[in-house]
């Protein structure tokens, strides 16, 4: 290990032996160190063990995340093409319920859409009726022939009033 605490400094001092024998305290001290480093080993291989064992279940438990995400999405998919469709359905019957109104007037992609275009388009269409029904009454003829009055003879040369005189004498036979 690159790292050497204290302890481990001071058994690899030189020893105070000049023959350089190591005493039996020595070894006693060394066999000490040995078997602490040897705990802490198996200390950090259980850890390192466990934080395996960790990181796997987070795996499971993230592919089983994916596996429910993937399944929303495609229920979710689902749901929008249901709406779609029912939106559609529900746009053509009330284009069909409103035969007075242009189908391209009524339009939306919901319900609160749809509605308010059908409103507006009533409004719109009933504002027409007044419209025309007010010009109708303006341009009312009276029912039946207008009565015969005298023609008028201003602006007639006295062959056209001589021709005139003579048509109103033989209708009159």
């Amino acid at each position: 290990m690159p790292e050497e605490n204290e302890e481990t400094k001071e058994t690899q001092e030189i020893p105070e032996n000049p023959n350089e024998v190591s005493t039996p305290e020595d070894l006693e001290a060394i066999k000490a160190e040995l078997e602490k480093e040897k705990k802490a080993k198996a200390a950090a291989e259980a850890a390192l063990a466990e934080k395996d064992a960790r990181i796997v279940k987070l795996e499971a438990s993230l592919s089983e995340a994916r596996q429910g995400s993937e399944a929303t999405a495609a229920e979710l998919a689902q749901v929008k093409e249901a709406n779609a469709q029912a939106m559609a359905k529900y746009l053509d019957a009330v284009r069909l319920a409103n035969p007075t109104i242009p189908e391209d007037i009524i339009a939306g992609d919901t319900i609160e859409a749809i509605d308010a275009s059908v409103e507006k388009a009533q409004s719109i269409a009933s504002a027409v009726r007044q419209s025309l029904g007010a010009e109708a009454k303006e341009a009312r003829v009276p029912a039946g022939a207008p009565p015969r009055g005298e023609i008028s003879l201003e602006g007639l040369t006295p062959r056209e009033k001589i021709a005139a005189g003579i048509q109103q004498k033989e209708g009159t036979r």
